[in-house]
């Protein structure tokens, strides 16, 4: 899916609307640059108020005047005025890099924020199409190109502008004609940053869509590290990363050199003004016009011009890559959120678990992948889902818990429509036991209180015991406090799977969604597996993900799910007794099972 990027417009305001909160910080920094850029404006004439006085006093000497002499005291007098302006310039740069960092720093504490809330908010397809690494990277690079963009760039902006005007009026006050040749340099400097920057935008762009291409082919080749090696498909891996770094490496070479370009031409048109402003100059010193302080206070003031333009030119890789940063930033903050929720939105009393699927219809796209789904499930029952692997059984349940919304039809619990409840209600009636496991980096106390937080230490416990999972947290060497790593791999994917039925049965659902255990793991785990989740499953409406024969036997209610749709429903014996999909189904994927624990009895 195309990565949405918000319009420049769209990114200013953005921006703006994150540092209104810090405004009076914000306009105390920008009122000290005001100070900083007037002292800057006003050092070039003091100074040659110096060169001037020195050049007078030189000249009576010379010419034999009586009385001449190098007036230090009058020197004296400029060089502490000018020491004045000098501090004054430095306590307000200082002042104006503490509150405007302060401001831009906590406006993107809260950019951030609100990245991670827009996260929580947004559905579940957003991430289905996007890569984790690039999600990631907006949250991170891309924030951190702004931050950047906004501390160094924002000051030398608003102190360039500023720069202009106090530099172009000290230089009217010297000679207007001069000021009108050395103002070429503007045009000129304005139309080379134009061009070069309408070429490079672009390629800031790609460079900033790549990178996060780049963190989501790091974050995916991390996290299978296992399975890539184990297949031996190092090689590959890194061939893979290899092309993505080249693209990379590639589009920031482009982006970087077409910016470059720009303080070279904008420094080549500063020289040639000096060039003809010094000769020019020279003529007017001749004649009386202007005197020699002058002359050297205007060629300084060119060089005032220059500073922010070349400032402005070698910035304006970091500028554009921010504005690209800023699109994505912003795209991801504009992007459409969950279906709002009614209000004020239904509730149940007293949940019992029936569980109905009336004529429900849904689809990715506009092309429906059900198309009318009906399910009738009785307080209590346990219904298994079965079909082949993408027949759309994962859908059927995350339908149940809207992480989609359906597109017909409607979905309804103890009679109450699903979207008529809050989402966060509706989701407390359930718990989850997948194949995936997730287990975040904390103790293992932590992670079974995950649910319900208020748990006490002895009913964390039960739910163990009860999991089937007490003795084994019993035998590490820190028990309930055992921490579990960032990935979770310290522990093995049956006992981790154990962890997140005793952290369903801690919760107490009223519906359980169960997804079985992958057969990888040894007989005596599969067992406790088998104990734990029928343990769990009592007194309570589950849905399983069957893999096991026993778990289809014992079942109240079979799905068979093919196509996206609910081809057959019933009991295990009625639906052998159709000789429909589920018999051949039963067949070519059950039979086996079924000699195996024949074998296994004898």
């Amino acid at each position: 899916m195309e990565n949405k990027k918000a319009s420049v417009s769209s990114c200013v305001r953005g921006v703006l609307h994150f540092l209104r909160p810090y405004r009076g910080k914000a306009i105390l920094a920008l009122f000290m640059v005001i100070v900083s850029q007037l002292t800057f404006a006003l050092n070039p004439s003091v100074e040659g108020l110096i060169t001037s006085q020195l050049t007078q006093d030189a000249m009576e000497i010379v010419n034999g005047t009586p009385g001449a002499h190098v007036h230090f005291d009058v020197i004296l007098r400029i060089m502490l005025v000018l020491l004045g302006l000098y501090l004054l310039k430095t306590v307000s740069q200082l002042i104006t890099s503490f509150f405007l960092t302060d401001a831009i720093q906590g406006a993107m504490h809260d950019l951030r924020n609100a990245l991670q809330q827009k996260i929580q908010r947004l559905p579940v397809r957003y991430f289905d199409d996007h890569a984790f690494g690039d999600v990631l990277s907006r949250v991170t690079n891309d924030v951190d190109a702004l931050s950047n963009a906004l501390q160094q760039t924002l000051t030398r902006v608003f102190g360039g502008i500023l720069t202009f005007l106090f530099v172009i009026t000290m230089m009217l006050t010297i000679n207007a004609t001069m000021t009108l040749v050395a103002l070429i340099i503007i045009p000129l400097s304005l139309l080379i940053t134009r061009i070069v920057v309408g070429h490079s935008q672009r390629l800031f762009d790609e460079q900033q869509t790549t990178l996060g291409e780049l963190n989501g082919t790091i974050t995916e080749m991390y996290g299978g590290f296992s399975e890539i090696v184990l297949y031996g498909k190092q090689a590959d891996a890194v061939d893979t990363f290899r092309n993505v770094n080249e693209r990379m490496c590639r589009s920031s070479f482009k982006a970087q050199f077409v910016s470059s370009l720009i303080s070279p031409l904008v420094s080549l048109c500063t020289y040639l003004t000096i060039g003809a402003v010094a000769v020019l100059g020279c003529l007017f010193v001749i004649d009386g016009t202007i005197r020699v302080g002058q002359l050297q206070a205007f060629i300084r003031y060119i060089w005032q011009i220059n500073d922010p333009l070349s400032q402005i030119s070698q910035l304006s890789a970091q500028v554009q890559a921010a504005f690209a940063a800023m699109g994505r930033i912003f795209g991801m903050l504009e992007e459409e959120e969950e279906v709002a929720e009614k209000d004020p939105p239904e509730t149940i009393a007293d949940v019992r678990g029936q569980v109905t699927f009336d004529h429900v219809q849904f689809g990715y796209d506009d092309n429906l992948l059900m198309k009318d789904v009906n399910i009738s499930v009785q307080p209590g029952q346990m219904v298994a889902l079965v079909g082949p692997t993408g027949a759309g059984k994962t859908t059927l349940m995350n339908l149940l818990l809207r992480f989609y919304d359906v597109k017909g039809g409607s979905i309804k619990i103890d009679g109450v429509d699903i979207r008529d409840m809050k989402r966060e209600d509706l989701r407390s009636l359930f718990s989850l036991v997948l194949q995936d496991t997730w287990l975040f980096n904390g103790t293992i106390y932590d992670n079974l209180r995950y649910g319900r937080l208020n748990a006490r230490k002895d009913e964390v416990i039960e739910a163990a015991k009860t999991a089937n999972i007490h003795h084994y947290i019993r035998t590490l060497s820190h028990g309930y406090d055992t921490m579990i790593n960032e990935e979770g791999n310290n522990i093995s994917q049956g006992e981790k799977q154990l962890l997140t039925i005793a952290r369903a049965i801690l919760k107490d659902p009223q519906i359980l969604i169960l997804d079985e255990a992958p057969s990888s793991v040894d007989t005596r785990l599969e067992k406790m597996l088998q104990e734990a989740m029928t343990r769990v499953m009592q007194n309570r409406t589950s849905f399983v993900i069957a893999h096991r024969l026993s778990t289809i036997k014992n079942a109240d209610l079979i799905l068979v799910i093919q196509n996206g749709n609910i081809v057959e429903q019933g009991t295990h014996e009625s639906l052998l007794a159709q000789q429909g999909v589920y018999e051949k189904l039963y067949h070519s994927q059950f039979a086996d099972q079924q000699t195996e624990e024949g074998a296994a009895l004898a």
